[in-house]
Formats: structure tokens, sequence, C-alpha cells
């Protein structure tokens, strides 16, 4: 058979382009969760949802992490970092007209429904909290909405103290509806972490320990946020066990 100029290259355009595919198919950027729990409504979330990744790479970036002790409190409130769940999502799109908080219930909770047809406010859900390990059923309500909680990966208190007062307040901001800072868990659980660090406080679900860690680290990194010895030393010890 000949193959000529332009068949050679129409061949070698597929062959790239299969390639290509195929790196990106295994190699996505993907939630720390399920992908299958993208895509009801929240495609800003989901595009850049980063994936967890392996312990080895998480602890050389770990070591490029400046270590040093923990800074005053002082000065510290919850408005240093933004309107609460703000539409201003640090994510390639940014503004899809829906808060935080219902951008990361979508993400993470599975058979959502909405309120009202709004296509933003979730309504009801299903969690897998990593947490715990508890499946959870989440519906709207002043009395029932607080069962699930977003949780701040790095606490915002505990950013403070590390470096985020010498960012600037769009920075902090970001850092606060980062989706990679930001997990849908169990409330009551979420409320005993307060701003504790992995030094002090880790899921009760051990098999959760390696993700928890691995977006920890690459939250401090991403915000240029430090750690102290202890912190270092727990996330290095746990983070050396992992698979």
């Amino acid at each position: 058979m000949k193959f000529t100029v332009q068949r050679l290259a129409l061949i070698g355009l597929a062959i790239a382009t299969f390639i290509g595919l195929s790196y990106y198919y295994v190699n996505r950027v993907e939630s720390p969760r399920a992908s299958a729990q993208c895509g009801t409504g929240s495609a800003p979330v989901c595009a850049d949802a980063r994936a967890s990744m392996p312990s080895r790479d998480a602890l050389a970036m770990l070591e490029k992490i400046r270590v040093a002790g923990r800074a005053p409190k002082t000065g510290y409130t919850r408005e240093q970092f933004g309107p609460a769940w703000t539409d201003d999502v640090s994510v390639p799109g940014g503004h899809n007209k829906c808060d935080t908080r219902n951008d990361i219930l979508q993400r993470d909770l599975t058979e959502v429904t909405f309120k009202d047809n709004s296509h933003c406010v979730v309504a009801s859900g299903t969690l897998n909290d990593p947490y715990t390990g508890k499946i959870i059923k989440f519906v709207r309500g002043p009395k029932t909405s607080d069962d699930v909680q977003i949780d701040h990966i790095i606490p915002l208190s505990d950013a403070w103290q590390k470096g985020a007062q010498q960012l600037s307040p769009q920075r902090r901001q970001d850092l606060a509806n980062d989706p990679l800072n930001l997990q849908a868990v169990d409330g009551p659980t979420n409320q005993s972490k307060s701003d504790s660090d992995a030094a002090t406080w880790l899921p009760p679900s051990k098999s959760y320990w390696c993700a928890y860690l691995t977006r920890q680290i690459q939250v401090k990194a991403a915000y240029e946020l430090w750690v102290t010895q202890a912190e270092k030393d727990a996330m290095t010890r746990e983070l050396s066990a992992c698979p």
C-alpha cells in the first residue's frame, strides 16, 4: 500500500490525537471525591476540582513549605476572608450565579434536588461523609441544614495565623472559596475540628487521612501558607504510611 505524504500526515495526526486523549483521560484533574458526583450544575467547581496527588509527591511538596511558629490570632475575623460563600469562586469561569456553599453541596452530594427549580439552592441530597464514613441524608431546613456543613480543609483562623494575614483581601477570599479547600462533611464532626491543624486533629475515618493531608498541603503551597514543626511532623508521619 502506498502512503502519500498527505495520508502519512493524517495518520500522524490521528496517533497524536489518540495519545493526547489517552493522556487526558488518565491524568485529567478530578474532584478528590468521585468524579460522578460532579456535573449536577456546578460546572465551574467541577472544572477546577483537583485530584489528590500521590503521597510521595505530597511529601515532596511539604518539604518546600516554610516551617514557622504560629503567629498571633490578633485581628482575625471571618470578614477578613470576604463575604461568606461568595459567588466569586476561585475557579475557571467563576461567577456561575450560585454561591459557593451550594456549589460544594452539588459537587459532594448525590441524588441532589433543588429548591424551587433553581438549579442552585440544594434542597436535599445524600452525603457519603469522608470524615466519618457515614451516609447522611441532607434536607434543607432550619433544624436540619447543619447536619451537613462545608468544612474549610485549612481552617480560616489557622490560615490567618500561618501566613494569610500577609495575603491580599482578594487572595484571602479566593482561599475561603477554593473548592480544593472545601468539603461537605458531617456537621458535628466539623464542629469538633474547629480551627485545629493536623498536629491536633484528623478525621475520625483513617481511610481519609491521606487525601485530607494531601489537600491541606496543596492548599498551603498554593496560598504560600506555612506549617508549624508539630504540624509538619504529623503530616510526614501519616503520609509516610499511605499507599
